[in-house]
């Protein structure tokens, strides 16, 4: 018999624990994944229990409604709840813990665009241009910074290149780069001028350099102070501490660079399908929120400087 004092899991708390089990061994989720979904399946339990429901089996979908309905906070938090009630119930759908599934027909909010980050072509400038001395390090910064902006390529992209996918037979840095993306699907994509300058200056008088520091030899196109490959973390630390030098007062990822370079080229009259190839995008939709971007500025620059935009 149960005291006043017994601790022991209730059924709710006991599914939660074995959904939880089921995607840490079977689905390999991550610690911070199970503890997010932890965290938001216990606000359902404890919503549950106040309503007097014992068991997941029993939960109509209108109390499931009834429960996001209450749910407070941004789009985006509402949405990983739900997405960790829906799951929950799924499964147990799946591991014959319950005959239907009451988040069938839940609907979401809408979470809103995430308007990418831009730099200006201006702050880019200041950004490249401030990386001037001879040293090893700041050849390499440069040509790393020139390339992330020229391509639009994603940092994993850029850290999975190696000195013969850029440089030609004749020793010169090619104008097309073939990247690996997502999915493994290869793309061209175009390097400007002032990106094959620096890469030349990187490889010819600093790569050799930071190579023999290396224990163990790298194909790597770009390698750090040790001589091995640059980690993506790498470049977002190196990224920050030249923004921080050249005072641009903000952090930064390496995305950023991304995110400027699709936004300068529709700003500058390009083609959004030809954006579209450049980033990868698997649909135009994805690339189309530059355009927004674009209107965006085009609207906080025509209130800023019309005489007559405002009363």
């Amino acid at each position: 018999m149960s005291g006043p004092n017994d601790t022991r899991p209730t059924a709710l708390q006991g599914d939660v624990e074995r959904f939880l089990r089921y995607l840490a061994l079977e689905r390999g989720r991550s610690s911070n994944t199970l503890s997010a979904y932890r965290g938001d399946l216990s606000l359902y339990v404890s919503w549950l229990d106040h309503k007097g429901i014992s068991g997941f089996a029993s939960v109509s979908s209108q109390e499931v409604e009834d429960f996001a309905a209450r749910l407070d906070g941004s789009a985006r938090t509402i949405q990983r709840r739900i997405s960790a009630v829906r799951s929950l119930h799924r499964f147990l759908v799946e591991d014959g813990r319950a005959s239907f599934d009451p988040t069938a027909s839940l609907v979401a909010p809408h979470q809103p665009d995430r308007l990418p980050k831009a730099l200006s072509v201006e702050q880019i400038t200041i950004l490249i241009e401030s990386i001037s001395a001879d040293d090893p390090l700041s050849l390499r910064d440069r040509a790393l910074l020139e390339v992330l902006y020229a391509t639009g390529a994603r940092v994993s992209e850029v850290t999975g290149l190696a000195v013969d996918d850029v440089f030609g037979q004749n020793g010169q840095p090619a104008e097309l780069l073939r990247v690996v993306g997502k999915g493994n699907k290869e793309r061209v994509v175009p390097l400007g001028q002032h990106a094959r300058d620096a890469l030349d200056a990187y490889v010819v008088r600093a790569r050799p350099e930071l190579s023999r520091r290396a224990k163990k030899h790298s194909a790597a196109l770009f390698l750090g102070a040790r001589g091995g490959a640059l980690s993506r973390q790498n470049v977002w630390l190196i990224l920050n501490q030249r923004a921080e030098v050249c005072g641009l007062g903000q952090r930064l990822s390496p995305h950023t660079l991304r995110h400027s370079c699709a936004t300068h080229l529709i700003n500058g009259g390009a083609d959004i399908r030809v954006v579209q190839e450049l980033l990868g995008h698997a649909s135009v939709q994805t690339t189309q929120i530059y355009t927004k971007v674009t209107i965006d500025s085009l609207r906080d620059v025509y209130f800023t400087a019309h005489p007559r935009a405002r009363g």
